[in-house]
C-alpha cells in the first residue's frame, strides 16, 4: 500500500521550471499530501485525492500516446485512480497505461515525473465534483501496439498534431518533458526509486 509520506520527497523533487500552472499544482499537492487523512483513497472529494497517469513516447520517439476520457470528452494521457493494490505510484500509471491502451511499456527506460496537475473533476449522479492531484510520468512504449480498452479511443499522436487533438497546455508540456528526459543522446533520466 502507498502512503502518502513516500510521495513526499518524489513531489518535491519535480521542477516546475518556468510553468506556473505545474508550480501551484506541485504546491497543492504537497499541500495535500501533508495534511489530508486519506490523499490516495478515491471516495476523498472534499480536499480531491492523488491519481496517477503516463505520457507514453512511441518507440521512435516522435508520438505520444492519447485517449479518449468519456466523462471528460477530450484526448489525455491514460491514467486514473491509485489501488489500494499498487505497490507504489508508478506501479498505478503503468497499470492505468496497460488498463486502458493495452500498451506495452519498455522497461529498458526508467519512468520520469513529468508533470504534476491539479485539476476539477465535475460531478456525476454518482459522485460530487472534486479535485484530481494527478502525477504524470514520462514512460517508452516498447511497441506500436495499442487498443481502446477502457476508453473510447486511442491514438498515437504525432507531435505536430497535439493542437489537431485539443490537447490542454499541462498535457503538451508534459509531452515536452518527456520527449526530452527521453531524447536520443541525452542525459538519462534520473530513475524513480521503488517505492515511489
Amino acid at each position: 500500500m502507498i502512503e502518502a509520506s513516500d510521495l513526499v520527497s518524489l513531489v518535491e523533487s519535480f521542477a516546475p521550471d518556468d510553468d506556473p500552472r505545474a508550480r501551484h499544482s506541485r504546491d497543492r499537492t504537497l499541500a495535500l499530501l501533508r495534511t489530508a487523512t486519506w490523499p490516495l483513497d478515491r471516495r476523498a472529494f472534499t480536499s480531491g485525492h492523488i491519481t496517477a497517469s503516463g505520457l507514453v513516447l512511441s518507440p521512435d520517439g516522435h508520438r505520444v500516446l492519447l485517449v479518449f476520457h468519456r466523462r471528460l470528452r477530450r484526448w489525455l494521457q491514460p491514467g486514473g485512480h491509485v489501488e489500494p493494490a499498487d505497490p507504489d505510484i508508478v506501479s498505478a500509471a503503468r497499470r492505468e497505461v496497460r488498463e486502458e491502451t493495452a500498451v506495452e511499456l519498455d522497461d529498458g527506460a526508467p519512468p520520469v515525473l513529468v508533470g504534476i496537475d491539479v485539476h476539477e473533476i465535475p460531478a456525476t449522479p454518482g459522485e460530487p465534483g472534486h479535485v484530481h492531484h494527478d502525477l504524470v510520468f514520462g514512460f517508452v512504449a516498447r511497441s506500436d501496439g495499442m487498443e481502446s480498452v477502457e476508453a473510447l479511443r486511442v491514438a498515437w499522436c504525432p507531435w505536430d498534431r497535439l493542437d489537431d487533438f485539443a490537447a490542454d497546455a499541462p498535457v503538451q508540456r508534459a509531452a515536452q518533458r518527456t520527449r526530452a528526459a527521453f531524447r536520443p543522446g541525452g542525459a538519462p533520466p534520473r530513475q524513480l526509486a521503488a517505492g515511489r
